[in-house]
């Protein structure tokens, strides 16, 4: 079977984990801070504080920005269940607002048409989602952001280098996040980093993450041990070196595979917005026939490990719905649950591979 998705680690990671067994320092220390400094200058911003695993992230971006009990928080139902959870652990509430058709991104639209009812004036963030590795309109979104005077939280889970005008994910607004799961553009095995450019924010930020103390044995605050160690962080100093190259990989594997798929009018492969650099953590398409569940099944027979990233819009998950007054009708997100498929084109993917890929599509077109 080929997988969706492989961790890329070599002998470089191996040497890197034993040197900090070897040097006894194996919680956080010397090489957190390392890693926080390379992160930092490679996304170009002033602080990156490192963390146990990106809902601890997106959880501190929140909290920095001063987001807490009673504040509602707009974010997308269309992505992982983490993003709307960490805005229930901060205390607030999410407030789901539709996407886009093209990119699976947030609708600016929708964002300010939630933005104008008046019942809404507790909302004191939006958490945008780079959904499968490419940046949302973010123009757009920070402008009316400043008109109704709320935060801009990014959850850059998946969009490690990508860009939008030149610009890294994570590095636009009020604070990124960044998950390093071992299904991650780049990996710690788990891990996560918060971005940001305020100098408050990151000291909030290392607080939390440490107990609430902000020098030892004082505590200021309610925090949380959601610190990362130097074995995770060992991983991450070698495969952040990687990660233009790995990237690299996912982009001509994404363009060889939609080359392809192109050919057939039941599918409809991912585009790359305008203003865009697309880093491809996902390759998803959307199935418009609607045969889906066939064509995953087809898929799995013939090899291929495709999956479905995400078959359940948040709105539409049990736990949501029993505590939201109202369920909201989220049309285009609703579809997209229903005919997207995830395609393996990470860096590890052979050319053997690929080609078994576009053979088994191939099969497919000949039987639906």
């Amino acid at each position: 079977m080929i997988p969706i998705s492989k961790p890329n680690l070599d002998e470089k990671e191996k040497e890197a984990v034993l040197a900090v067994l070897n040097s006894g320092i194996i919680a956080s220390g010397p090489k957190v801070k390392e890693f926080e400094a390379d992160f930092a200058k490679y996304t170009g911003v002033k602080h990156a504080i490192a963390v146990s695993n990106g809902t601890c992230s997106l959880h501190t971006c929140l909290v920095m920005n001063g987001i807490g009990k009673g504040d509602k928080v707009i974010t997308s139902p269309f992505t992982f269940i983490a993003t709307a959870n960490s805005i229930l652990h901060s205390g607030a509430e999410p407030v789901f607002a539709d996407i886009k058709e093209g990119s699976f991104n947030l609708d600016p639209d929708k964002i300010e048409a939630i933005l104008k009812k008046d019942w809404m004036k507790k909302i004191k963030a939006v958490m945008v989602v780079h959904l499968y590795g490419q940046v949302c309109e973010m123009d757009r979104i920070l402008e009316i952001s400043k008109k109704y005077n709320v935060k801009v939280i990014e959850d850059a889970a998946q969009a490690h280098g990508a860009k939008y005008k030149g610009q890294q994910a994570g590095t636009f607004a009020d604070g990124g996040s960044f998950s390093l799961y071992a299904t991650k553009n780049i990996t710690t095995a788990e891990g996560g980093m918060v971005t940001t450019n305020n100098d408050r924010a990151a000291e909030i930020a290392r607080s939390f993450i440490n107990h609430g103390s902000e020098r030892i044995y004082f505590h200021t605050r309610l925090g949380y041990n959601y610190r990362m160690t130097d074995i995770e962080a060992a991983i991450g100093v070698v495969q952040l070196k990687k990660l233009d190259l790995f990237n690299d990989k996912r982009r001509k594997n994404s363009a060889d595979l939609a080359a392809h798929l192109q050919k057939f009018s039941w599918i409809a492969a991912p585009t790359e917005e305008k203003d865009c650099f697309h880093i491809y953590h996902q390759f998803t398409i959307r199935v418009k026939n609607g045969k889906r569940e066939e064509v995953v099944k087809q898929l799995t027979e013939e090899g291929v490990g495709a999956k479905v990233f995400y078959p359940i819009p948040l709105h539409m998950q049990p736990y949501y719905k029993e505590i939201m007054k109202k369920t909201p009708s989220m049309p285009v997100a609703e579809k997209a649950a229903l005919e997207v498929i995830s395609l393996p084109v990470h860096p590890g993917l052979t050319d053997a591979e690929k080609t078994t890929i576009k053979a088994a599509f191939d099969k497919i077109n000949g039987r639906i």
